[in-house]
């Protein structure tokens, strides 16, 4: 068992055990013996405890381990045994350096502000060592690159000013310039400067003038410098204290969303089940809100660092260790992310339907056809259902099996070839492949009903809540006879603008369950009991006596309808496409124009003595 002493070497405390610390003791009195009487010797010996107790402090894994011996005999090595310098300099000033020692591996070199050959603050002397240069050609480019730039480089400068620590030791002085840093070293630098003082002093005579006018420079560029640095300070503060807060806030939101996600995911809050219906991939939210919560907050946690090492000048790194672990997990929480991005893409990459096409029968004979829009909150009225959003709903069907609710249905109205009224049910969904996406497709459930003379149309689709969201979707086509009375009603409150209606009154589907409409050969609603202008609000407007001829331009579109001497023109122009009829001379043959989103239909008819029909589709 040994005593452990605790020593204050630099102003860094230790602690050692009782051999360990013998044997430093030993080392120091003879570094102190070896420099007794040279010049500078406190600096030298102050230099060498400063270098000891920053060998030590990187050998140590925390702050209560013990110095052993073996860590002493370590640190001794690199900075090397006294009696290797203690050579008479004057008697082999000629003679080849052949000594050796013990030394540390040649270090690479670390940016410092070398305030001694400084005009400003050493931002350009710091860079021309680090780059192995002449200081000239630095501050060249820096003149260049701020004219340049019209004074934008002289705020980087600013930052670098801020950022890069100045060189004070002369172990610094030695780590800018990419010296090892050892006694020898050591020696040499604080010997360096006390010659240059010397040299000084014996041309004052010869430079007085000089050094006056360098003097009076370094000082206005000192006292300059000095304002501009006190604004930079207070500008890099501000800035550190605005990424700590950024980062800080940005991290402890992730963590709370996760830990909040989490306990959602196990206690099924409802809502939280929105992921295992939109998720493809099959992979758990927790790790899918883990991954989030890396890739996110690791780039924010440099950045409070950052902020930290801004407003903390001796703030301890975090280590190589730590940093190099954190880009790993950042990478592969990215690299994890883009796979399960890739995945949900992959099983909506294909989309494929079902068509069913079936006759209505009514029980009786039908004077008026009315058509209601059933709303999917009426027919859940009185069931359990969770809102999801996006016209998502979760509820339960006639059996009790949880189902999902979506409200992406459209109707369209159209006229039957024939006498018989029909109804075309298109089920679309999107899948891994075409065949997933027709059983997708399959699983859709779409139902209506007809009672007497009404036909019930649900706006709503269910399918199992197994199937996820995978853009489920239906259309219907609904064809109607000509000739046929229809009233609609819309007991669906907001969702009227999915009914897709032509007439002759340019009219949406939410303003034509006021009047009655019939059915007529060109596949247009005629109203029965409109009023002859029901727009109040047209822009232009023009007509005969007789209101045939009109001209109507609104926010709904442009409708022009023009018959003259047996001869009548209509034009149409809206959210639909552009439909253009035309009938010449009274004749029953009939030009038609239609421009939709199924593309471009013409249809001519020249009704000449031997009649030729034209028609072209695209």
């Amino acid at each position: 068992m040994n005593k452990t002493i605790n020593i204050n070497l630099a102003n860094m405390l230790f602690h050692m055990d009782e051999d360990a610390y013998n044997k430093m003791q030993r080392y120091l009195e003879s570094v102190k013996r070896s420099f007794a009487n040279t010049p500078g010797s406190d600096e030298i010996l102050a230099d060498i405890e400063a270098r000891i107790a920053e060998l030590f402090n990187e050998k140590l894994e925390n702050e209560r381990q013990v110095i052993t011996q073996k860590q002493v005999d370590e640190v001794i090595a690199i900075m090397g045994q006294p009696e290797d310098y203690m050579v008479d300099e004057d008697i082999f000033e000629d003679e080849p350096n052949t000594r050796s020692s013990y030394s540390e591996p040649r270090k690479s070199k670390k940016l410092y502000r070398d305030t001694e050959h400084k005009y400003v603050a050493g931002v350009s002397s710091g860079l021309a060592h680090y780059f192995n240069i002449d200081p000239l050609w630095v501050r060249l480019i820096w003149v260049l690159l701020t004219i340049g730039s019209s004074g934008g480089f002289i705020l980087i400068y600013g930052l670098l000013w801020l950022l890069i620590p100045e060189a004070v030791t002369t172990s610094q002085k030695l780590d800018m310039r990419g010296e090892d840093i050892n006694i020898s070293n050591i020696e040499r630098k604080v010997k360096e400067g006390f010659d240059d003082v010397a040299q000084k002093i014996k041309s004052v005579d010869y430079e007085g003038v000089g050094n006056k006018v360098k003097s009076g420079g370094q000082s206005f560029f000192d006292t300059l410098g000095d304002i501009i640095m006190f604004f930079f300070k207070i500008f890099g503060k501000f800035i550190g204290i605005l990424l700590i807060l950024i980062g800080a806030a940005t991290i402890i939101g992730l963590f709370i969303g996760m830990i909040t996600v989490g306990i959602a995911d196990m206690v099924h809050v409802p809502g939280i089940n929105m992921y295992h219906i939109v998720d493809a991939s099959d992979m758990s939210i927790w790790l899918i809100s883990l991954l989030g919560f890396f890739a996110i907050g690791i780039p924010f946690f440099f950045l409070l660092y950052l902020g930290l090492k801004i407003l903390v000048n001796n703030l301890k790194s975090i280590g190589s260790i730590a940093k190099f672990s954190l880009l790993g997990l950042w990478l592969i929480s990215i690299i994890l992310l883009i796979v399960f991005g890739i995945k949900q893409a992959s099983a909506r990459a294909f989309s494929e339907s079902t068509v069913t096409i079936e006759n209505i029968h009514f029980p009786t004979t039908v004077d008026t056809l009315e058509i209601n829009l059933e709303s999917y909150n009426r027919k859940f009225r009185n069931k359990r259902k969770v809102e999801m959003g996006n016209g998502v709903t979760i509820s339960r069907n006639e059996s009790g099996e949880e189902v999902m609710v979506l409200d992406d249905v459209s109707f369209y109205l159209e006229k039957s070839k024939d006498t018989i009224t029909r109804i075309e049910i298109i089920k679309e969904s999107d899948g891994s492949s075409f065949e997933v996406a027709e059983k997708y497709a399959e699983a859709i459930n779409y139902s209506y009903k007809v009672e007497n003379s009404t036909l019930y149309l649900q706006d709503f689709l269910t399918t199992a809540r197994e199937n996820k969201m995978m853009n489920q979707e239906v259309r219907i086509n609904l064809y109607i006879p000509e000739g046929t009375v229809l009233n609609y009603v819309n007991d669906s409150d907001y969702r009227c603008w999915r009914f897709h209606i032509q007439n002759d009154r340019n009219l949406d589907a939410c303003d034509i369950s006021d009047y009655t409409w019939k059915m007529g050969s060109d596949g247009e609603l005629k109203c029965l009991e409109c009023p002859e202008f029901v727009d109040e609000d047209e822009d232009d407007f023009d007509d005969d006596n007789n209101g045939r001829n009109k001209i109507r331009i609104n926010e709904g579109g442009i409708d022009i309808d023009i018959q003259e001497d047996g001869e009548s023109f209509k034009m149409k122009i809206g959210e639909d496409g552009v439909q253009i009829k035309s009938n010449e001379n009274g004749s029953d043959g009939k030009n038609r124009i239609n421009i939709d989103e199924n593309g471009i239909d013409i249809d001519i008819d020249d009704n000449r003595s031997e009649p030729e029909d034209t028609n072209y589709k695209t």
